[in-house]
């Protein structure tokens, strides 16, 4: 498209930059990096990450030494986890201490999981809700954890969110219903 007719505005602030600090894993076809993403140009230094860490769709295989990078780091090993089928379709997620329960689903699946992702969530207090939000988002996938998602289209409960949160919730009108106005009815009859 010319320039001239590109009506999009191109944004001062730079994505943040990969800097690799070491190859932690690689077997196979796969290779883990571990690396810190800097500050790009433009973005202010105040604004705080909601994750210390994460990582998406790495092999099962290199989990041990995701999690020895991790402890090396002197980071919590809490957070949100999802376990991935061969094709990347989540099938398992959960809050908590990620690596046991991701090995204890590896161990249970072993031929039906190959991925895994976490999220080492730097608030705390913040863990249920980004887990909430994440499985709610997922859920026509995953194969858990039938208190918090939902196959259909009826919504989830506020309730698991945090207290102090603002929410919209979709409910069903109580009581009779009213009679169609005679405006109504006239353009039934037409």
């Amino acid at each position: 498209m010319p320039k001239a007719q590109d009506h999009r505005r191109k944004s001062a602030k730079k994505p943040s930059t990969k800097t690799a600090i070491d190859n932690i894993f690689s077997e196979g076809k796969w290779k883990v990096v571990f690396g810190e993403l800097k500050r790009g140009r433009g973005r202010p230094s105040s604004v705080k990450s909601v994750f210390h860490a994460f990582g998406e769709k790495l092999p099962k295989e290199a989990l041990d030494d995701v999690e020895k990078a991790i402890i090396d780091e002197g980071l919590s090993r809490e957070g949100v986890y999802f376990a991935h089928d061969s094709l990347g379709c989540a099938r398992y997620a959960g809050r908590g201490s990620v690596f046991s329960r991701l090995r204890s689903h590896f161990k249970a699946h072993p031929d039906e999981l190959l991925y895994f992702s976490f999220y080492l969530i730097a608030d705390k207090q913040h863990e249920r809700e980004i887990e909430t939000a994440l499985i709610r988002v997922a859920s026509h996938l995953l194969v858990f954890n039938k208190r918090k998602k939902r196959d259909d289209i009826e919504p989830g409960d506020v309730r698991d969110y945090e207290p102090g949160t603002l929410y919209f919730e979709r409910q069903r009108r109580r009581g009779r219903r009213k009679k169609p106005s005679t405006r109504r009815k006239k353009r039934a009859r037409k």
